[in-house]
């Protein structure tokens, strides 16, 4: 009597066990690219800020504002807001920027991941167009102040 052909119960164990290798380090890189995709969004956004800041030193001359609003760039209030950023006023969303009086006048604009992005934690972007990647480690829990030790 011939046996049937087929796959033993520890060939079977052996192929689910290097799919589940290859799974486990395939992951960790999908997402990394994942990240890289969302924070593509922030860039984006980054650059339209840095377009209206430029057009607002230039019109305002010396008399520019310093922290301008959302409606002195020339955006209406939802206009940052993307699928994974949120906008809002200067230090409101994810993203704060300053102009600074030196000489010549530079900017600063920053981005902060929101929580569904690992890393980095966040991306600077100046005047010369220069990006700036920074991944914070995760802070350690603050100690509460007891009452008789506050002042």
């Amino acid at each position: 009597m011939e046996g049937k052909g087929g796959f033993t119960l520890i060939e079977l164990m052996v192929v689910i066990f290097i799919v589940g290798i290859l799974a486990g380090v395939a992951v960790p890189l999908m997402r990394g690219r994942i990240d890289a995709a969302k924070w593509s969004e922030g860039k984006a956004t980054m650059g339209s800020i840095a377009t209206a800041l430029r057009a607002h030193i230039a019109e305002q001359g010396n008399a520019f504002t310093a922290v301008p609003t959302l409606a002195q760039l020339g955006f209406a209030a939802n206009d940052l807001d993307g699928t994974h950023f949120t906008g809002g006023e200067s230090g409101v969303g994810n993203f704060s920027w300053v102009i600074n009086d030196d000489d010549p006048i530079n900017f600063l604009i920053t981005a902060w991941a929101p929580k569904e992005i690992r890393a980095p934690s966040k991306i600077t972007l100046d005047q010369s167009g220069n990006w700036t990647e920074t991944t914070l480690k995760k802070l350690p829990e603050m100690i509460p102040i007891h009452e008789e030790l506050k002042p």
